[in-house]
């Protein structure tokens, strides 16, 4: 057993966009609370916000990040903190010099409806806009599409015959999907043939995943169409790039979106287990 005699927080990613999993929050905060252990948990939801069920006060969270690109549609500009009472109360006691991460200046500012330093104005208008897009489709509705293009994309993974980076169902990532590339096959190399073929750009392999993986985003912004679109450019890339795989992935992932749209949210088994 290890003991850690000082720690300040835990940190993790609703997403972990390495391996295009979810990570149970609420299990941390359950581990944290059982151990009676006063450490703070931070967690990074850039690519989730937007796109999956996340809920900072139910589930304890003391600082959720998030950024204005993936599920929020705009470039990347701006980004956002959740502070619980507690952070802040740690906050007024750090020791540790800051200027810039502190949050004093930017909430004594925004009581009178300004920033203590010059504002992306126009990525504030364009998320103004991207707000009510959302709340128009209905947040149940946006996270029963990215659920419905999750899982038409692993459908045509299967389909190629490819490995699905995640293993365990449960942990599955709507907001975009991993991909091993078969043995003696660079996923870079073939990331590359794609964007100079097609101009479409898929995301890379991370650390020890680097050259090993391609990742499909399907998030934010997107349709039925797109992601079609998208999933077209990956079998059409793999043909020119001479990577093993069967045909039909493209067919596959139409034949799960044939299936009728539920405008609710999947069953979150991680979010909402029992204590």
């Amino acid at each position: 057993m290890i003991t850690i005699h000082v720690p300040a927080m835990t940190a993790r990613q609703d997403v972990r966009v390495i391996s295009a999993r979810i990570s149970d929050i609420p299990g941390v905060r359950r581990a944290i609370d059982a151990a009676g252990h006063p450490a703070l948990l931070l967690v990074d939801t850039i690519s989730s916000l937007g796109s999956i069920d996340y809920r900072h006060d139910e589930w304890g969270v003391d600082v959720t990040v998030a950024g204005s690109q993936k599920g929020l549609m705009l470039p990347p500009g701006l980004s956002f903190n959740a502070v619980s009472p507690k952070a802040r109360a740690a906050s007024k006691h750090a020791t540790l010099p800051r200027a810039y991460w502190a949050w004093d200046e930017i909430i004594d500012a925004n009581r009178n409806g300004y920033w203590p330093t010059t504002p992306a104005t126009n990525l504030l208008y364009g998320l103004d806009a991207a707000l009510d897009q959302l709340l128009e489709e209905g947040l149940a509705n946006v996270f029963a599409r990215h659920a419905r293009h999750g899982d038409a994309t692993r459908a045509a993974v299967r389909a190629w015959g490819l490995q699905i980076l995640c293993q365990d169902p449960a942990e599955y990532s709507d907001s975009l999907t991993a991909v091993l590339m078969p043995e003696g096959h660079d996923a870079d190399a073939f990331r590359r043939i794609v964007l100079e073929r097609f101009d479409m750009s898929l995301g890379t392999g991370l650390s020890r995943l680097a050259g090993r993986v391609f990742r499909i985003g399907h998030l934010g912004d997107f349709n039925d169409l797109t992601l079609m679109g998208t999933l077209a450019g990956v079998e059409m890339g793999l043909a020119i790039a001479q990577v093993p795989h069967r045909a039909g992935g493209v067919a596959a992932a139409m034949a799960s979106l044939a299936v009728p749209p539920v405008a609710a949210v999947r069953d979150a088994t991680l979010a909402h287990a029992p204590p």
